[in-house]
Formats: C-alpha cells, structure tokens, sequence
C-alpha cells in the first residue's frame, strides 16, 4: 500500500507545522510550502519527530503561483491542506488591502489551478469561526456569515469563492473551523505562550478589555487529528466544527496559568483596553464532526497548559532569543 501524499500549505505556521509533524506520525509523505524561510525549530513541531519524509520548498502565493503549481504537478498529492493566510485579526485594521490579496485574490487564482487538478482526492481549507462575527448560544456549521473586521471578511469571501468551485466545477472541497487552537511551539504572541512568558521573565501581561471574552481552547493534536479525518472521509462542501465542551475567559484562563505556574495574578497582570471588533464569543458545536468523521477532542485544557509550560521551560534559553511581537509581512 503507497504512502498517502499530502501537500500542506502554510507548513510555517503554527497549525501547519503542528499538522506536518501529526501527518508524518501518521506515515504519510509531506510537502510543504511557506513564504518565509523555516524558523528556529522551537517552533515547527515537526522538527521534533522523525522527517524524513517532508520537504519544504519557500514559496509565497501572492508572486510564485506558477512555481506553487510545478510543484503541485510534480508531487501530485492526495490530499492539500491550506493553512496559509493573514491570520492577524487587530493588525488587519491597518493594512486590510494585505489581507484581502493573500486571503482572497491569490487564494481564487490558486484554486482556479488546483480545480483542474485530478488527482486531488481532497482540497481542505482551514476556515475560521471568526467568519460568524459575535454569536450567542452553540454555533452550527449552518450559521449565517456576519463578519465583523477585515480579516474575517477576507476568510468569508474565500469560503463563498470555495463554495462556488464546488457547486459549478465539483472541486473536491471541505473545511475546518477551530476553536482557538493551541500546544507547544505557538507564536510567543498569543495568549497562553504570552502569558507563561511574561510569568518567567517576570513581566506584566496587558489583558485587553479585562480578558471577559469566552473561548474555547483546543490542543493542535486534536486538530490535526480532525482536519486530516476531513480530509479522508469529508464529503464536498462540508464544514466541520473542531472544538471542545469547555468553555473559559480569557481572565480565568491567565488565573489558570498562574496558578499552575504558582505565581500571583495581579504580580503578573494588567488590564489594558479591548480591540477593535473583538468577538466576545464563539462557541462551536462540533457534533457533525463527531457523528460524520467520529472525532473526539481528547487533550484536556489542564494538559494544553502543563504541556506548553513544559515546552518553554524546556526551550527557555532558545524561546527568551526569540522576537515576541507579530511581525507584519505584506
């Protein structure tokens, strides 16, 4: 039996690299794509288990579609995964036009390639539930579009665009929508890393708008667990939830990590002001995932903050080197 052959796109980034080192556990064969140049392997997961079979090419979308395609023709995957995008809800205030060529306009005349493609069984394209604005109550994979910065307009316009290759061309789409994903090797910007890093170089942690907004929070190995069942057994068209019952506040989660971390909450702890268009919550109900792929998260949130405070406890002397801020590239 061949190996199954998955391109991933984004493999830089968190989710994606975390996806590659999930995939290559699962015995598949790997190609991967990103823009920049690999980081320091503290945070590409797949460094961490054997790789021999990934191969990273450094191509950016938005200027090397053509040699993104040779690639593609030449690897000739089952499966591609997209994980590439401007990701960064509050920068996309400043420069929403970045947005909107990455997520958007690079992104149809790559799926405009890959739809003539057949040996593609599977095309995922990692979605986002900002794409619903602020909901109340359970949000289901039917939830009308209500996005409310550039960023998720830039993902919704993407998924309409998808769904129109689906419905006039039979491209073989399905998509994931997460619950705020997380574990070792994440960007030292978001909120649990940020957190344990200020806590051990005894800085304060600007909370903004008092941290009441209400997540859920979901190990990457969960993730990867369920965006490559989607890809398997997802039908096009398709939408899946990832996510978990447990739901917490940004506050109690920082509460939750310095109490783990033995540290005090007001020693660390500052409230600053909330963002533009901050969600105060979306809670997915993943019970279509459950029922149609039989998926299951199964890392509890106690184990998501012990394993990230023993990765940069592990990594410190490597992780305190490295920039801490987002760096915006067009």
């Amino acid at each position: 039996m061949s190996r199954e052959k998955i391109l991933v796109i984004g493999s830089n980034s968190f989710s994606g690299a975390s996806f590659v080192g999930y995939a290559l556990q699962d015995g598949a064969e790997v190609v991967g794509t990103s823009r920049s140049p690999e980081p320091s392997d503290v945070f590409l997961p797949y460094k961490w288990v054997p790789h021999d079979r990934f191969t990273f090419h450094q191509l950016d979308l938005n200027i090397h579609l053509d040699e993104t395609m040779e690639l593609v023709n030449s690897f000739k995957p089952d499966y591609v995964v997209n994980f590439a995008a401007q990701s960064m809800v509050p920068q996309s205030w400043q420069h929403p036009e970045h947005w909107y060529m990455t997520n958007v306009v690079s992104m149809v005349k790559l799926h405009d390639r890959l739809r003539k493609c057949d040996f593609i069984k599977k095309y995922v394209q990692i979605s986002t539930p900002e794409v619903y604005g602020n909901t109340s109550g359970l949000v289901g994979e039917d939830t009308p579009y209500n996005p409310s910065t550039p960023y998720a307009a830039s993902k919704a316009a993407c998924d309409m665009s998808l769904m129109t290759f689906v419905k006039a061309y039979g491209f073989p789409v399905v998509f994931t929508r997460a619950a705020n994903v997380c574990g070792p090797g994440q960007q030292l910007y978001r909120i649990i890393p940020r957190t344990i890093f200020c806590i051990m170089a005894g800085e304060k942690l600007k909370l903004q708008g008092g941290g009441v907004s209400v997540r859920s929070f979901i190990h990457m190995k969960d993730v990867s667990s369920g965006t490559l069942q989607a890809a398997r057994a997802g039908q096009a068209g398709e939408i899946f939830h990832l996510s978990t019952d447990r739901r917490i506040s940004i506050r109690d989660l920082v509460q939750m990590i310095c109490d783990v971390m033995g540290e005090s909450f007001d020693k660390h702890v500052e409230v600053a002001e909330g963002r533009l268009g901050l969600d105060a919550a979306y809670l997915l109900d993943y019970a279509k995932a459950r029922k149609q792929l039989g998926w299951e998260p199964v890392v509890s949130l106690e184990t998501i903050i012990s394993d990230n405070v023993d990765w940069m406890r592990k990594n410190w002397d490597e992780i305190r080197r490295q920039p801490r801020d987002y760096i915006h590239k067009p």
